[in-house]
């Protein structure tokens, strides 16, 4: 009988079993948050102290093109419990969350971003449902406060789109990467090294006992989102087409409409033509029927086309991201894992 990995077996690892202490790494992404890195982290900090664990921070520079690794580096002189990743370019922020991942140490790991949309004073809660016995604990979000009627309706409108799309594996609804993960649930991710990484969808798919806990969002304390809706719209593109074939069947099904379309334009041209003999056709159906036959055609081709570029890109087997260099905690949590 095939044996489980060691990252996936044994109660010991299990929340239940850390009783009330159990130490905590908090990764943090960042891409020019120069701003509000010193707020962020005093109410961060704050938080964490009075949690009764050992406790670090690994902050992520995910190519900052502001101070934030300077503002970076000055937190790690000050507080003991900062670690600096500073990844050699931009990667993305999935590639750079993938990478503080690696390297975050602790019994649980809680992923947050530094705009301060997302709470630290919510970690308490994800840790006491931790402590409970859940694996993953997410946090949803009631409000969205800060953002727009368009990019609240888009958001619904793609988090149902996964919903239904994602086949066993559903999306939570509301949900960003702000969560809580048990040391056992961090190493199942981390088994998943595809290149396109689509993190809420890989959240999902790893499964173990989840809790929800909700809470308002709230808007950005400092600066401006790099997300543009151009940025947003590509993410979308890159969850659905990397957390589902379903593209690849409606193309399929497009293909199979447009046939059974030409059939049926074909048979009452026939009995037309037997019936009424064969007026010339007119230049508008004409051009209708071949503008038609050829979008569906280039939207297949495109889609089969998202499909092979990213079975060239896993080919490649090129590393996720390359660190330019690690700045360890004095607390000494940290994991180091190469460049992977």
């Amino acid at each position: 009988m095939a044996t489980q990995p060691a990252a996936l077996r044994g109660t010991a690892e299990t929340p239940a079993a850390l009783g009330a202490g159990g130490s905590l790494s908090v990764v943090v992404p960042c891409y020019n948050e120069a701003a509000g890195l010193e707020v962020f982290h005093g109410r961060l900090a704050a938080v964490m102290d009075t949690l009764g664990a050992r406790w670090t921070v690994l902050y992520v520079n995910d190519g900052s093109q502001d101070a934030t690794l300077a503002a970076l580096l000055a937190l790690h002189a000050q507080d003991p419990h900062v670690g600096v990743l500073n990844l050699s370019r931009n990667f993305g922020k999935e590639i750079a969350l993938t990478a503080g991942l690696d390297h975050a140490g602790g019994e649980a790991v809680v992923i947050i971003d530094a705009d301060l949309q997302d709470p630290p004073e919510l970690i308490p809660e994800l840790v006491a449902a931790w402590r409970q016995g859940f694996d993953v604990v997410y946090a949803q979000r009631r409000a969205r406060d800060g953002d727009s009627w368009l990019k609240r309706t888009t958001a619904s409108v793609f988090y149902t789109l996964m919903q239904n799309v994602g086949g066993d594996v559903r999306l939570p609804q509301n949900v960003g990467d702000f969560r809580l993960m048990s040391r056992r649930a961090v190493d199942a991710l981390l088994l998943l090294r595809e290149q396109h990484r689509f993190m809420k969808g890989l959240f999902a798919w790893i499964g173990f006992p989840t809790k929800a806990v909700p809470y308002d969002r709230a808007s950005r304390h400092a600066g401006a989102s790099s997300w543009t809706y151009w940025k947003l719209w590509n993410f979308a593109l890159e969850g659905i087409t990397g957390y589902t074939v379903m593209p690849l069947k409606v193309a399929t099904y497009l293909g199979l409409g447009a046939a059974a379309f030409a059939l049926v334009f074909g048979g009452q041209l026939i009995v037309r033509t037997l019936l009424f003999g064969n007026p010339v056709a007119g230049y508008p159906s004409l051009m209708a029927v071949v503008l038609f036959m050829g979008g569906v055609q280039l939207v297949t081709l495109g889609v089969i086309g998202e499909y092979l570029g990213r079975v060239f890109n896993e080919s490649k087997r090129r590393p996720l991201y390359l660190v330019e260099r690690v700045v360890a905690p004095r607390e000494a949590m940290l994991q180091p894992r190469g460049n992977a």
